[in-house]
């Protein structure tokens, strides 16, 4: 390691209003090193890389680049000293060419028009950069979320960082994909290039990085080598050891009573022929690769999407399909795999988006009954530990573990019978995991059902009673929680569906 940093956050400290987010911290990035910062959900950690990234100035303490102390009081400040950040919501535009998201901002200009030459060739020198072949006028919603993380690196690199944020790269990615990305950053490591590293999967740090930094509540706790036991590393971070990371308790719910029935449902191109139960006081873990046609189902389940035959029935009474409204009335909730475009309104409060769901239903003469609305809300916000500064706050202003607990506890509100979770820990750090859990160990015991879709094994393995493992839009197989292992789980994802049929 180098004598000097890249830059150093030398105790630096963050307000807002009465409220201290960042105190007295201090962090390091150095060159051909991986800096891994850790930190539960509302740690402070977001603050800290906005501040790096010229969005935030500290209140106190300051900012040390090669040395020197600097005012970064913009982006574009920041990314003259060579900073850039990979946020977890990427920043390209869709409907946008490679070429252009690459460059956007700094399109290269001939007579007054976009040099549409330069642009393609400044564009493939920065894809080369990471050795990635594509074509450059590619749209960039016609990409996968692995491609796409690798063009928002290209993107940094062609204004030549030599200091990247990494904010949950993987959270999306697939373990291939992950690989991928890892071996782009090895390489960008043997460049030179300091890399400050977030990640909620402590199984990462030890593999991609050199030293983590752990914030609790704001506040520094601790530099450790990236090599410390994952148990230690999340004591440091919550202050508490957690003995049991899948803590799933299971027991009578009351005489077997089946909540949910599924039964040939079908939608053309995203899944065929699905049928399953789910028993009052079960949680149904549903497996498979990316693009098994799991989301698709659930969102049709929900309501969200038509299906085309089949039918989905709750307590025994049919449900119409593509209905969000009935859905709800009939008792099903729905906590969406990406919360922030589709389970929440980021601009409004805590308390709206905690009683969305339970408008219609605690109505009186058809008003809206604000005052116990808020009471539910302020209750809920409450028992789910909810960080944040009033329950009037936009709740986009919120980290992502406590608004995922926000969109879970809008469907305790409303009793929901049957709670339908699309990855719901995604971003998600481990102590805010295992309340989620008790959440769900709370709605079965009360006679709800889950049904889980999660890309995370050691997830679906042990807070599932029963999974069931798709691929290509079919039911590849069922195992029960005593049969299911990892291996199980991948050679039914991965096998052949008529052949797995065959042999069952």
């Amino acid at each position: 390691m180098s004598e000097q940093p890249l830059i150093t956050l030398q105790n630096v400290g963050k307000t807002f209003g009465p409220v201290t987010v960042i105190n007295d911290v201090t962090v390091s990035v150095y060159a051909g090193q991986v800096q891994v910062l850790l930190g539960e959900n509302g740690a402070g950690k977001s603050t800290l890389i906005k501040m790096m990234a010229g969005v935030y100035q500290p209140d106190s303490g300051h900012i040390v680049i090669d040395g020197k102390t600097v005012i970064l009081s913009t982006t574009r400040a920041a990314e003259e000293h060579g900073i850039a950040t990979i946020h977890q919501e990427l920043n390209l535009v869709p409907t946008m060419s490679i070429a252009e998201n690459v460059m956007l901002g700094r399109l290269p200009t001939k007579y007054g028009l976009v040099d549409r030459r330069a642009l393609r060739e400044r564009a493939r020198a920065a894809l080369a950069l990471i050795d990635l072949e594509i074509d450059v006028d590619t749209l960039v919603g016609e990409l996968g979320i692995a491609q796409q993380q690798l063009i928002e690196i290209a993107k940094a690199l062609s204004i030549n960082a030599r200091i990247l944020i990494l904010d949950e790269p993987t959270a999306a990615l697939t373990v291939h994909e992950t690989e991928k990305l890892f071996t782009v950053m090895a390489d960008l490591r043997r460049s030179g290039v300091g890399m400050l590293f977030i990640s909620h999967h402590l199984d990462e740090i030890a593999e991609i990085g050199d030293t983590v930094t752990v914030l609790r509540d704001g506040e520094f706790i601790a530099e450790v080598p990236a090599s410390t036991p994952e148990d230690e590393l999340v004591t440091l971070m919550v202050g508490r050891s957690i003995a049991d990371k899948f803590p799933r308790i299971t027991g009578e719910v009351g005489p077997a009573t089946e909540v949910l029935r599924v039964e040939s449902l079908s939608s053309h191109g995203k899944f065929s022929d699905i049928t399953f139960t789910v028993m009052a006081g079960e949680v149904l873990g549903i497996a498979g690769l990316v693009g098994a046609g799991r989301t698709e189902l659930i969102r049709a389940i929900a309501g969200v999407d038509h299906y085309s035959s089949g039918s989905v029935e709750v307590r025994g009474r049919a449900l119409r399909g593509g209905d969000i409204a009935a859905a709800i009335a009939a008792g099903i909730g729905h906590v969406p795999e990406d919360r922030k475009e589709l389970g929440l309104v980021l601009d409004a409060s805590v308390n709206d988006n905690l009683g969305y769901a339970t408008l219609a239903s605690t109505a009186r003469f058809g008003l809206v009954d604000f005052a116990g609305q808020r009471s539910r809300a302020a209750e809920m916000a409450k028992k789910l530990r909810i960080r944040m500064h009033s329950i009037d706050q936009p709740i986009g202003a919120l980290s992502g573990g406590n608004q995922q607990k926000a969109v879970f506890g809008r469907w305790i509100i409303a009793a929901s019978t049957v709670v339908l979770l699309d990855e719901p820990t995604r971003g998600v750090d481990v102590g805010a995991k295992v309340e989620i859990y008790e959440l769900m160990n709370a709605v079965t015991a009360a006679g709800g059902a889950i049904v889980m879709v999660s890309s995370e094994l050691p997830e679906i393995l042990g807070m599932s009673d029963r999974i069931l493992v798709m691929r290509d839009g079919r039911l590849a197989g069922e195992l029960s929680s005593a049969d299911a292992t990892q291996d199980a789980v991948m050679t039914l994802a991965a096998s052949d569906v008529d052949d797995t049929n065959e042999r069952n």
